[in-house]
């Protein structure tokens, strides 16, 4: 019998078996894996696959039509005698050699007699004996007319082997065929059968782990597929390759003047910089210096391409050139999208597109939310964007010749991240200018080198020519250090430094309001700024009632909010139902498939607010579509309400629309006061006006001396955004005083006491 030798490392297992250790096999079970792991079972199933056989599940006992067949063939004689099993085998299996019978006839023999040995009766040994035949002879015959050959058969099995399974694969190892056992679920089943590990060893290397729950031979068939199908993909390589970053000293600007030639030697690379820098060296010389760079790259021959902000989108002309179709596979869509790629002055450089086109394409189809239609769209614009620029960086390109490419501002969507990552991969030098630190680059790749400067800078185009150069003095740039300090995390904030915030409501008591309502946001509970976006406290309360029944205090406790940026409605409705409105003809423009259309409101010549500050238009905007999706009011996308709302709010009274304008969201905010002294109630309009301030960030106070339900009305249920405060007797026909004549400070009134005793 073979004996199992030990494994150095999971290679030898490919070993011929004249170059192994005393010409053993190797018998080794799997716990875990590790990438190498990984690698190993996918060679050794393609072994198995080709010499040998694999086992997923477990082996199936034999059934009727296979024992009849064996009794009719060899009859019901069995003896545990070495000679009885060689004849038996030479009739069984006839295609076996000499060598062949001899080594499984043994290794048959001497499980049978251990089995004997360990008490099992002699029914049971033939019962065994004829298991083991029907195996041999529906299972193994593939492994058995293999062995005693140079390259090893192979047997791999997945799953808890059991008794009888383990004896098989014992008889097999013994007569020359190497093993391996794939246990998902660990060693506990197997030492249950052999304690002692004498059939087999445990393999283990450094870094495994347990097996990934969805772990199987199916899975591994699929990646093997995969590969395949990536190796049919690519096409045939080319015969250069990049060496990108590695050769560089990590010094920005200074890697990208280095001169080709300096780079490196060997021929069968490029060398090419994949390199971004967020915000500057220095503010004085930032410039200056791209400007010298420029002309450096281009005073040394070598091609320039610069893009500022954006890389303009594919036209339809530049779409229309590309071919492309459905496809249902990754596989079918590289290689058919890849003939749209096409240089024939340099076959060579056509291969090098072609694998970084394919390389970017494998890397998007795994993120889970490119579907095959969205591949196909990313193709199309990298094809066309790669034809737009072809020209420009390769003509009459030669080896070593890099060229360059500078995009200014950093990458503003996937886009143009999957581009300059299929551009660093070409002779090409790749370098993201990000000088503004508040602005954000998507691309990430493993390949590219980052700098980052402590200052920061607003660049909106990349200096080219001397006569736009604008530099700015050292006090200029002295005063915005010391902006920086002043307004940053400090708790100080300059002049309409924010142009994003978000209203936050405040529960208070009554009597807070007269304390808060003057007060800057950010000394109100929960003002913060992330991420330079502003949380507004504001109050949005109604108060029901008059305390004491006191109505000369009432009108005063009013009279006291009453503020330069204070607008007072002193009854109800403000907005007369169906009053005009000529944003109305325009809301199906304006709103469609649940979105307002922004761009669209923009231009349209409707449009009341386009001189207003460009980051107001959009908080308007943005709130309006929060206060659709919001559905704070009832009938919203139900009854056509989204379009009473756009109306509304892009009507607003001029006075509003100035109080939003100066409105500075660090800064006192804009207030409206309601007075509701009767029966009349807000229309649907007033509804979505008062809303729509309090989620811009005004303050809103609404008295309602009756306590009637006024304001209510139009709320859907849960949304009503107002605060109520009961603070006192419900009094009715009360009429607004002319405030110019009311007091602002409290009256005290006099006890009957006080009178009588000051009277005596």
């Amino acid at each position: 019998m073979f004996n199992s030798i030990e494994l150095q490392k999971p290679g030898d297992y490919f070993l011929p078996l004249k170059s192994r250790e005393r010409k053993g096999i190797y018998f080794y079970r799997i716990n875990g894996c590790n990438d190498e792991i990984i690698d190993f079972i996918g060679q050794y199933y393609n072994a198995a696959v080709r010499s040998g056989t694999v086992i997923e599940g477990k082996l199936p006992n034999p059934d009727n039509k296979n024992l009849s067949y064996y009794n009719e063939m060899m009859g019901p004689q069995f003896s545990l005698d070495k000679g009885f099993i060689s004849k038996s085998l030479k009739k069984w299996l006839p295609r076996m050699s000499a060598y062949q019978n001899d080594a499984v006839s043994t290794a048959i023999f001497d499980t049978l007699s251990d089995l004997k040995s360990k008490g099992k009766n002699d029914n049971m040994l033939k019962n065994a004996y004829i298991k083991f035949m029907c195996w041999l002879y529906y299972k193994f015959e593939r492994i058995i007319v293999r062995l005693g050959n140079d390259e090893v058969p192979k047997l791999l099995y997945e799953g808890s082997v059991s008794n009888y399974e383990l004896l098989m694969i014992r008889i097999l190892a013994g007569s020359g065929c190497d093993v391996v056992l794939l246990q998902y679920e660990g060693d506990v089943t197997y030492l249950t059968l052999d304690p002692q590990s004498e059939f087999s060893e445990e393999l283990k290397l450094p870094g495994m782990a347990v097996f990934p729950k969805d772990f199987s031979l199916k899975k591994l068939r699929d990646m093997l597929a995969e590969k395949e199908n990536q190796a049919r993909m690519y096409g045939p390589a080319p015969s250069i390759i990049n060496c990108t970053n590695a050769w560089i000293k990590g010094k920005g600007l200074d890697d990208i003047r280095t001169p080709v030639t300096s780079r490196g030697d060997d021929p069968k690379l490029f060398y090419n910089c994949f390199i971004r820098l967020n915000g500057v060296e220095d503010k004085i010389t930032y410039l200056n210096d791209l400007f010298r760079m420029q002309q450096e790259i281009r005073g040394g021959g070598r091609r320039l391409v610069i893009v500022d902000e954006q890389i303009p989108q594919p036209s339809f002309e530049e779409i229309g050139k590309i071919r492309k179709g459905n496809y249902a596979k990754l596989e079918q869509l590289v290689r058919d999208m890849d003939t749209n790629i096409s240089y024939p002055q340099d076959p060579e450089l056509q291969k090098l597109m072609s694998k970084a086109f394919t390389d970017v394409m494998v890397d998007l189809s795994k993120e889970k939310e490119n579907s095959m239609n969205r591949l196909t769209n990313k193709a199309v614009y990298l094809i066309c964007w790669l034809k737009r620029y072809m020209t420009a960086l390769f003509k009459n390109w030669k080896m070593p010749d890099v060229a360059c490419f500078i995009y200014m501002g950093g990458c503003r969507n996937d886009n143009e991240a999957a581009f300059l990552k299929m551009l660093s991969k070409l002779p090409v030098d790749v370098l993201i200018l990000v000088p503004d630190k508040n602005k954000k680059c998507v691309l990430e790749d493993k390949l590219l080198y980052e700098l980052t400067y402590n200052d920061s800078m607003t660049v909106a185009r990349y200096p080219q020519d001397a006569a736009a150069l604008r530099v700015g003095t050292v006090a200029y740039h002295a005063e915005k250090e010391l902006d920086k300090v002043m307004y940053q995390d400090s708790g100080m904030y300059r002049n309409q430094q924010y142009g994003r915030a978000d209203a936050l409501v405040l529960s208070t008591m009554y009597e807070e309001i007269d304390i808060l309502w003057r007060e800057e946001p950010k000394y109100r509970p929960n003002f913060d700024v992330v991420n330079d976006v502003v949380t507004i406290p504001v109050i949005c309360s109604k108060i029901s009632g008059v305390k004491d029944s006191d109505t000369e205090n009432y009108w005063i406790s009013i009279k006291r909010l009453f503020t330069s940026d204070t607008v007072v409605f002193d009854h109800l409705p403000i907005i007369e139902p169906g009053a005009p409105n000529p944003i109305k003809q325009a809301t199906g423009e304006f709103f469609r498939n649940g979105r307002l259309q922004k761009e669209i409101i923009k231009r349209h010549k409707l449009y009341r607010y386009g001189v207003l500050r460009e980051e107001i238009q959009d908080h308007i905007l943005d709130k309006l579509q929060t206060m659709i999706n919001e559905r704070f009011i009832r009938g919203t996308f139900e009854n056509g309400m989204e379009y009473t709302i756009v109306a509304t709010v892009l009507n607003l009274d001029k006075t509003i629309i100035r109080l939003i304008q100066k409105f500075d969201f660090t800064k006192v905010n804009p207030k409206v006061i309601c007075l509701s002294l009767d029966e009349h109630s807000m229309s649907v309009e007033d509804t979505i006006f008062i809303t729509f301030l309090s989620l811009i960030g005004f303050d809103v106070a609404v008295f309602v001396p009756t306590g009637y339900r006024t304001v209510e009305q139009f709320f859907n249920p849960g949304k009503e955004i107002f605060v109520e405060h009961q603070i006192g007797e419900y009094l009715y026909d009360l009429r607004v005083p002319n405030f110019s004549r009311v007091s602002d400070k409290p009256v005290t009134k006099k006890s009957w006491r006080d009178k009588f005793f000051k009277r005596g």
